[in-house]
């Protein structure tokens, strides 16, 4: 972060952390950086909690910061996964099938209802207490762990649900991200599909490509509709074996991979909603669709483990020399932890350099981890039960660049993991050679891939297509 050429300033934040239901430690340190800027400022939240607060202190800061102006507890009300699933069911906006048992023996009733294994979540991750061996969202696999879970409910400080488990497969994990003004209006918005994620098939994107699928793109933009919303979002989708996409999850914020929608002209949700907050006009999008974004630490954990290299294939050359990089721009993978939950430990406050808004910065704001200055069925489903079709791969015209995502400084876990994922599967092969075993079909990139094992249930084997018409240009590699 303190090497970013956009970088001014950057303010303590709140002594002690920010605490998830005490703002008014956030309003003081807010009061405190407008007195040093002495100017009004954009005000972006990076996380869920910084939302959560921001939207509550918003009116006590009205002409010190330009703040996206929300309805009365928005972001905490579809923050809540138990409050999301409220409103899924009242709009009637395609969600996976939710229970929130009200005691263990409901818990392991519900699990053995909905079909095992479940998927468990808590209400509000943010609450979740440091150290505790709680995630977020958990895959559970018996009645008696459903029952364990509820039991530790009082430790999380929130609900425990349980979801349907919707298989995942090469095209079932999509996203969608999107900037809006006053009443919903679309800034900037786009539709992505995760195409690689650690940890496998169950965690944040590794690999990320831009695509624009109608359906996608109609819930998002539908859903922001009706709320009025006004800022940033970011929504997960999974495609069901019927081929319909069911809302699983949404941010009141910038995705961690926000930077994978950045037009032509370098214009992303962060920048747009800048603009807009300053009173600019905010340019219509240019291109985009085929952009690529690899946080390459997760890419190569996911790759060892899922025994795939899914960005080899389509839009990304197989086996192309990377064209020079057309700018500096790095998308920091730091936010995108393992767990799914961001913490409350203390986060800075970033000052962005105002006219330069524009690419880094954010990179600076999502590095710091903090708050940087600066309904109705979707179309697959009234198709009729169709079932997905085939793998998109992006053509030549809309082909992007591929932006990276390497290791943060402060964070080694995801090295480490990285090296030991590598001597583990090094170790086994001299193991083999040792006992005289041959390697009998050695699997590669573009050989047959076998999907990973969870807790003993086997997924069903998938493979990558190529594409034998796409041509082999390299992508723009954009790192530092």
């Amino acid at each position: 972060m303190g090497r970013s050429r956009y970088l001014r300033a950057v303010h303590p934040g709140p002594d002690g952390g920010l605490a998830p239901e005490t703002p008014e430690t956030l309003l003081e340190c807010l009061v405190g950086v407008s007195e040093r800027i002495g100017r009004p400022a954009v005000l972006i939240a990076m996380d869920d909690l910084s939302a959560i607060a921001v939207a509550r202190i918003a009116p006590m800061l009205d002409g010190r910061f330009r703040i996206p102006h929300q309805p009365d507890g928005l972001p905490a009300r579809v923050a809540d996964k138990a409050e999301l699933s409220r409103l899924c069911a009242r709009w009637d906006v395609p969600h996976p099938e939710t229970v929130i048992p009200a005691s263990g023996a409901e818990a392991a009733e519900a699990a053995w209802r909905l079909g095992l294994p479940v998927v468990a979540k808590w209400s509000r991750p943010w609450l979740l207490p440091a150290g505790a061996g709680l995630r977020s969202t958990t895959l559970v696999h018996c009645a008696a762990e459903a029952r364990r879970l509820y039991e530790r409910t009082q430790e999380a400080g929130s609900r425990l649900l349980l979801q349907r488990f919707l298989p995942a497969g090469a095209d079932t994990d999509w996203f969608f991200h999107g900037a809006f003004g006053r009443g919903g209006h679309p800034l900037l918005a786009g539709s992505g599909r995760k195409e690689l994620s650690w940890p496998v098939r169950t965690g944040l994107t590794a690999v990320g490509r831009w695509l624009a699928d109608p359906a996608v793109e109609e819930a998002g933009l539908r859903l922001a509709r009706r709320l009025g919303y006004q800022g940033i979002l970011d929504l997960d989708f999974r495609r069901d074996e019927d081929g319909c996409f069911r809302l699983v999850d949404f941010n009141p914020r910038p995705g961690a991979q926000f930077r994978l929608f950045t037009d032509a002209g370098g214009l992303d949700v962060v920048q747009a909603m800048y603009l807009d907050l300053t009173g600019q006009r905010v340019p219509e999008p240019s291109g985009g669709p085929g952009r690529v974004f690899v946080a390459e630490n997760y890419a190569l954990l996911a790759a060892v483990r899922g025994r795939q290299l899914p960005w080899r294939s389509g839009a990304v050359a197989r086996g192309a020399v990377p064209a020079p990089a057309r700018s500096e721009e790095t998308v920091s993978g730091q936010d995108q932890s393992a767990g799914g939950a961001q913490s409350g430990a203390e986060r800075p406050v970033a000052e962005l350099t105002g006219a330069e808004s524009t690419g880094a910065e954010q990179t600076a704001a999502e590095r710091a981890g903090g708050v940087p200055v600066g309904g109705e069925r979707s179309g697959a489903e009234r198709s009729g039960r169709a079932r997905p079709g085939p793998v998109r791969v992006a053509p030549r015209a809309e082909r992007g660049r591929v932006e990276a995502a390497w290791f943060a400084a402060d964070d080694p876990m995801p090295f480490l993991a990285m090296l030991a994922a590598f001597l583990g599967r090094g170790a086994g092969k001299g193991v083999r050679a040792l006992r005289g075993v041959p390697a009998h079909g050695r699997r590669t990139a573009r050989a047959v891939v076998r999907a990973p094992r969870q807790r003993g249930r086997d997924l069903a084997p998938s493979a990558t297509p190529a594409n034998p018409a796409a041509p082999a240009e390299p992508d723009e590699l954009v790192t530092r």
